[in-house]
């Protein structure tokens, strides 16, 4: 199958343009976790639904929420093809630290055959990618070849809180066979791959508390429990030697993988010498008993994303602090209920607790279950085939480490399953300075999609 040549023709033509396209979005600081920058996302959103209608024949809309507002467009002139609902997000993560970008993170910047900027991957850049393909079938066509909805979303970096109230009330309008995520990523530049799962999530905070306020460390040190010993002793407890979790219940309803599967994953082009050398590590480690690939991807984790307390600026201020501080985030799998797991990590935490300190624990409603595509769905299946004849060799089918609580969502309000079509690479620097896209991959997410969309048309009509 190819490409209708006036199609491509378009793509081809508008190269540069989709860059541009891609800058003027990713100059926008689109950040949903700081409250500074509420306004940034109500531009973005305004930027993304004129770049909808710049389209010509797109039904374009802003649907409010109680945080962020989403961005939705639809078309759905082509009876007899299947509906496919795309998914995206145009908000981004905090850019800090800022002095380890090279160039600013809201000044997008080209270099080498990439644009570094924040979100310029993660998801701006692969969101962008469809929008551009419907745009040129209608300028080449006057249609496209499936009906489409878009629903691209503001708050997907802080757990997209409120999108399944949203989904759940208009659950009607975003009736669809499948939905097609242009977030996620492919797992390496030089091999296509497919994402199959990816693992859920269950988040909190908590506080020990001390003494009532900030004490001199030379007058109080020795009588009195230190909030950051505790915690270091608190923390500690989390884990054994090799890395496995001993939070009692941790890991109810996990199953093993069975032995082709993870044959099958051995199988996989990967060496922990390359990630070591990509990650700047130098050491893996881990649950003892299984490969870097499978910890990543099949095993559930509890890491530590935050600590703090006491005193952190230069040079030396003697105090034993009245508190500390410390944020956790698990990634779950198959088997496993965010709420549960919560639940168990707090009992750990008070049946743990030093004496001397008092404990206050925050749950997070970041929370998702784990998600895996069904064997036979059959946009998997289209997918796998577009990406084998855009680069000459069968897609690898492969997890995700990271979450996506959208996915829930669409599983369970509108019964429908997701399949990851994203043209971001996992090695792009996602949530760190320096995060950058290949603009090559713009051309081939192009081609990719506008092929994706024709033959989910014709295998649609044909079922």
């Amino acid at each position: 199958m190819k490409t209708l040549p006036d199609v491509q023709t378009v793509l081809d033509a508008r190269r540069d343009a989709s860059l541009v396209d891609l800058v003027a979005f990713a100059s926008i600081p689109s950040v949903s976790a700081q409250h500074q920058h509420r306004h940034d996302l109500l531009r973005a959103a305004e930027w993304l639904a004129e770049r909808l209608r710049a389209c010509g024949e797109l039904t374009v809309e802003v649907w409010p929420t109680a945080g962020h507002p989403a961005v939705y467009a639809e078309w759905l002139g082509a009876p007899g093809a299947p509906t496919a609902l795309i998914y995206g997000h145009y908000d981004v993560q905090p850019p800090e630290p800022l002095e380890r970008w090279n160039t600013p993170p809201f000044t997008p910047t080209v270099r080498d055959g990439r644009l570094y900027g924040r979100g310029v991957s993660d998801d701006k850049g692969p969101l962008l990618i469809p929008v551009q393909v419907a745009d040129a079938f209608f300028t080449a066509q006057g249609a496209l070849p499936i009906n489409v909805k878009f629903l691209f979303e503001g708050e997907e970096e802080v757990g997209s809180a409120h999108l399944d109230a949203l989904v759940s009330e208009r659950r009607e309008r975003l009736r669809a066979d499948f939905v097609l995520s242009a977030d996620g990523g492919m797992w390496s530049a030089d091999t296509p791959s497919l994402t199959v799962s990816a693992r859920g999530i269950a988040a909190l905070e908590f506080t020990l508390r001390g003494p009532a306020k900030d004490l001199h460390s030379g007058r109080h040190g020795g009588a009195l429990q230190n909030p950051l010993h505790a915690l270091a002793a608190l923390v500690a407890s989390l884990h054994d030697e090799s890395g496995r979790v001993t939070v009692a219940g941790f890991y109810d309803g996990v199953q093993d993988r069975t032995p082709e599967e993870r044959a099958e994953t051995q199988r996989l082009p990967f060496s922990d010498e390359a990630y070591l050398q990509q990650t700047g590590a130098n050491a893996t480690f881990g649950e003892a008993g299984y490969s870097t690939l499978e910890r990543q991807w099949y095993r559930p984790t509890l890491e530590l994303n935050g600590l703090w307390g006491g005193y952190t600026g230069e040079g030396s201020k003697t105090v034993l602090p009245s508190e500390a501080h410390a944020k956790i985030t698990c990634r779950l799998v198959p088997g496993q209920d965010p709420q549960h797991v919560t639940r168990q990590i707090i009992a750990h935490l008070h049946a743990q607790l030093p004496p001397g300190v008092t404990l206050e624990v925050q749950p997070s409603s970041h929370a998702a279950p784990a998600y895996h595509l069904p064997t036979q769905h059959p946009a998997r299946s289209a997918a796998k085939a577009v990406l084998h004849e855009l680069y000459g060799t069968p897609p690898l089918e492969v997890g995700m480490g990271g979450s996506i609580p959208v996915l829930d969502t669409f599983s369970r309000v509108l019964g429908i399953d997701t399949v990851f079509f994203s043209f971001a690479v996992g090695d792009e620097d996602i949530h760190a300075p320096n995060e950058f896209f290949r603009i090559e991959r713009l051309a081939q997410g192009q081609r990719a999609w506008a092929l994706l969309w024709q033959r989910l048309a014709q295998e649609g009509r044909r079922a």
